[in-house]
């Protein structure tokens, strides 16, 4: 049985981001993942890295933080990982930023100091799911910005810690969208969860 991570990164109940949080969810347990969903602001998942944390950690329970602690044993045994957040200022919020400065680090995502220099990636996730929601236009996303979300997660993040298959789709523009469009997209998100399964 697959083990599959999901995590909604929006403080807003009842936001799109969370009908898709949802909708993932039911449509991988349906289809028979173990999943372990987390709403990280529900949790309280604290974003900001501390200084005794920038060093190198031994074992994923190398901090007296017992929630920070459980994050990083679950992520070393998921076999894919789902992503849910806004588009803000080209960035994932800040409680998913700290979630991955926090979790994804040496000795538990990866290992540095290898004989050809290289990081060693330690996660067995071979493949993530990434769902976006975005008030920019796809044509202005990458004309002006160059969609730096697809930067951060499909090149700057989940490859180093060994995740290959790295798919990503976008919804927009969500504020000016229709209840028809935000539930075809609802079905989209379950079709893309379900082929990160296959």
């Amino acid at each position: 049985m697959a083990r599959t991570g999901v995590y909604l990164a929006h403080p807003r109940p009842g936001s799109f981001n969370h009908a898709l949080f949802d909708a993932v969810v039911r449509e991988l347990r349906d289809r028979g993942s173990e999943v372990l969903a987390h709403d990280l602001c529900a949790e309280g998942f604290t974003p900001g890295l501390t200084a005794g944390e920038t060093e190198t950690v031994r074992s994923a329970a190398d901090t007296p933080d017992g929630q920070l602690a459980a994050h990083r044993a679950e992520v070393a045994t998921l076999d894919a990982m789902v992503f849910i957040h806004p588009n803000w200022w080209g960035m994932p919020p800040a409680v998913l930023t700290g979630w991955v400065q926090r979790v994804m680090v040496p000795g538990v995502a990866y290992k540095l100091g290898t004989s050809d220099g290289e990081p060693q990636a330690l996660l067995k996730a071979g493949r993530a799911l990434v769902l976006n929601t975005s008030d920019t236009p796809a044509t202005r996303e990458t004309s002006e910005f160059g969609d730096p979300l697809d930067r951060i997660w499909s090149a700057c993040v989940l490859p180093y810690v060994g995740v290959s298959d790295v798919r990503r789709f976008v919804f927009r523009t969500v504020s000016d969208s229709s209840d028809e469009t935000r539930a075809s997209w609802l079905r989209e998100a379950r079709e893309q969860a379900s082929a990160l399964l296959d």
